[in-house]
């Protein structure tokens, strides 16, 4: 792990080359297709990771601009989901929105509200409303806003909320780069993230999803996801956004998790998150020995006909089930881990 000590340039260097590594199969001009231009989706939260892989994705498409070539590998198209409309807490980012495209313009932007997975992803209306059971009612009559909000309302625990917005948010941002023509989503996640991510979808029973939600390769929703940042870790990045003064205003500061709050009030992405940013520290090759063992994961091979959850897409298992054999219900619609994460079996488990 390089440091402050080291030469800027070359960590700068070094820290670009590592995340261009990760996208070998896009980042040369060569290897590119004559007749079409490659497009790549980059999600910005305006957190510091995929502020800075932004920031290093645009340096390596000037370059190959001022190379004389002609044409660069790959066009990127950044994607907003506004922070707001996830989390009332978050403030609007409008102003950050044009500052980025300021100092980035050669990119295509667009900003959606977290409400539109209604305009780009139709089929998540049925998933949803199967998925909340039949104690929910949707009022057709209200925005999708209000219809979406009335969703998450009925969600009684901290970590099945979190699960199910982690979720929406995926399939949102895949159907925003199908729309978009873009064949492969680029994530900001630092090994940090990625570990953090991993251990918590063990512990929520997600750990099928580990193959595209921390490993690169193909989603269930046919777009590639690749993680650019995985070999660097997240004292790497911070300090390359600091060596970058331009990118300070861009990145929104980390608000830290409140220590009078009780663990009871967290969900277990939060306090997997927590862990891993008090460890990470102390004990880096650890965080990076997770991502590393979870990458060597493969994907099952997935047939046509076989039966995917309604709502993440994972293919579903077909033992177990009711008394007689038969799946349940539920387990004939939804995976383990959104079976777990449905309104009916939190209120069940909780009660």
């Amino acid at each position: 792990m390089l440091t402050a000590s080291s030469c800027r340039d070359c960590f700068l260097r070094y820290a670009t080359v590592k995340a261009l590594q990760r996208i070998d199969k896009y980042r040369s001009v060569k290897h590119a297709p004559h007749d079409r231009q490659r497009k790549l989706l980059l999600p910005l939260s305006y957190g510091v990771s995929s502020t800075v892989l932004l920031h290093m994705l645009n340096e390596h498409l000037e370059r190959q601009v001022a190379g004389g070539k002609g044409r660069v590998a790959y066009e990127l198209h950044v994607l907003v989901v506004e922070p707001s409309t996830i989390s009332p807490a978050s403030p609007s980012c409008e102003a950050r929105f044009e500052l980025v495209k300021k100092c980035f313009p050669r990119h295509t932007y667009t900003t959606v509200p977290f409400h539109s997975i209604f305009q780009y992803d139709p089929d998540i209306k049925d998933a949803m409303y199967q998925f909340a059971g039949p104690n929910f009612v949707d009022d057709e009559a209200k925005s999708d806003h209000d219809r979406l909000e009335a969703l998450r309302a009925s969600i009684p625990s901290a970590t099945s909320k979190d699960d199910v917005d982690n979720i929406l948010l995926l399939r949102l941002i895949a159907a925003c780069a199908k729309h978009y023509g873009c064949e492969c989503v680029i994530w900001g996640d630092s090994d940090s993230r990625l570990a953090a991510k991993t251990l918590a979808n063990v512990a929520k029973g997600r750990g099928a999803s580990l193959t595209w939600q921390v490993c690169d390769g193909m989603s269930p929703w046919g777009v590639q996801f690749i993680f650019p940042l995985r070999d660097l870790y997240k004292s790497e990045i911070q300090l390359y956004a600091s060596q970058v003064p331009s990118l300070e205003e861009i990145v929104i500061p980390e608000q830290p998790t409140s220590e009078t709050m009780s663990n009871r009030n967290l969900s277990i992405d939060e306090l997997m998150k927590q862990y891993i940013q008090t460890h990470s520290e102390k004990y880096p090759g650890v965080m990076a020995n997770v991502v590393r063992t979870v990458n060597k994961l493969q994907q099952p091979p997935i047939t046509a006909d076989q039966a995917r959850c309604a709502l993440c897409a994972a293919a579903l298992e077909t033992a177990g089930g009711s008394a007689d054999g038969t799946p349940s219900e539920a387990q004939a619609r939804f995976c383990y881990g959104c079976a777990r994460s449905a309104p009916e079996q939190v209120t069940r488990r909780n009660g």
